[in-house]
């Protein structure tokens, strides 16, 4: 956990410090994005989505994750994904297994959820319009990560151009205006580990599993825990995850 007297509080930052939207799951990603954010010398508008997730303990989780870091209480969004459907995270089948040849080797999962993130980064635009903001953050990953298209920088690339096209800032500006950090797009989830770790993220407080239990232990089989577990094994950092 930061040390108190190295991290100031959001008052402390006052207005010298720039806001950013972050969006924030409370899983190992965003935790770490979110640390960066206040490295980089941000004041975090934290974002986290309520969107019928079976694994919606992870909201939990990033309460626990924004009051260790010293950040406001996340702003919480109820999106009616699970209205539209299309994916095992809504409740539409069971979870997946991790496949054979480890996370992210096979198909694209059915744990894909029908433009998730191209409908968060919407979001997180708009409010960093309506707060003044031009700078937003997201824990895209496309190295260890499951496949999903929306993680892809080619993807970021292509909405950021839209976002600049529609919006009131974006389209008034003399120079192109919306800047959407990735900073982990293209590490491994081992440094990604070790990056957060040494910005006092405490991974114990975060969840990552798609099928966690009641009592937020992971599942220790799905995709996503493949993938965390074999992240701190690279990374030789203890593993905190409470498995089943």
């Amino acid at each position: 956990m930061p040390d108190p007297d190295q991290n100031p509080s959001p008052e402390e930052l006052g207005a010298a410090s720039p806001p950013a939207v972050v969006l924030f799951s409370g899983g190992l990603d965003s935790s770490t994005v979110l640390a960066i954010a206040l490295e980089e010398g941000f004041q975090p508008i934290p974002v986290t989505f309520l969107y019928g997730q079976n694994h919606a303990i992870e909201v939990e989780a990033a309460d626990r994750v924004a009051k260790s870091l010293r950040v406001v209480p996340p702003l919480k969004l109820e999106l009616p994904f699970g209205q539209i459907g299309g994916s095992s995270l809504l409740g539409e089948g069971a979870i997946p297994k991790e496949p054979e040849g480890g996370a992210g080797s096979g198909e694209i999962p059915s744990t894909y959820v029908p433009a998730r993130n191209l409908t968060f980064l919407s979001f997180a635009i708009g409010i960093a319009e309506a707060r003044g903001a031009r700078d937003i953050f997201i824990g895209v990953n496309a190295l260890d990560y499951s496949g999903y298209p929306d993680c892809r920088p080619q993807f970021i690339d292509a909405f950021v151009r839209a976002a600049n096209l529609g919006t009131r800032d974006g389209s008034t500006a003399e120079e192109p205006w919306w800047r959407i950090h990735t900073p982990l797009i293209e590490l491994t989830k081992a440094q990604i580990i070790t990056r957060g770790t040494a910005l006092g993220v405490d991974y114990s407080e975060t969840i990552s599993c798609y099928d966690p239990t009641s009592a937020g232990q992971a599942c220790g089989v799905c995709d996503s825990c493949g993938l965390r577990r074999r992240g701190f094994e690279d990374a030789e950092i203890p593993d905190p995850t409470r498995y089943v």
